[in-house]
């Protein structure tokens, strides 16, 4: 069987309940499955697919801003 590894950061919580529920979390954010079948890996991806919010397919304004301070260059939120 193939080994399973989900890695999260900044998710909502029913991201980290619903993978501990399937996998045991390692270490903070890393869940890891070494037996889970195929049914089970694809209902884990449609489930975690279906609550990811889409992303935009055309560029945005930019998330950060670039500024000089004192000739170092800085990115600014």
């Amino acid at each position: 069987m193939p080994m399973t590894v989900v890695v999260t950061r900044d998710v909502a919580d029913r991201y980290r309940g619903f993978l501990s529920s399937i996998m045991p979390e390692a270490a903070p954010g890393v869940f890891v499955g070494a037996e889970l079948s195929k049914g089970v890996r694809e209902r884990l991806w449609t489930v975690l697919s279906d609550w990811w919010p889409p992303r935009p397919s055309h560029p945005g304004p930019a998330a950060r801003t670039l500024s000089d301070l004192d000739g170092a260059l800085l990115l600014r939120r």
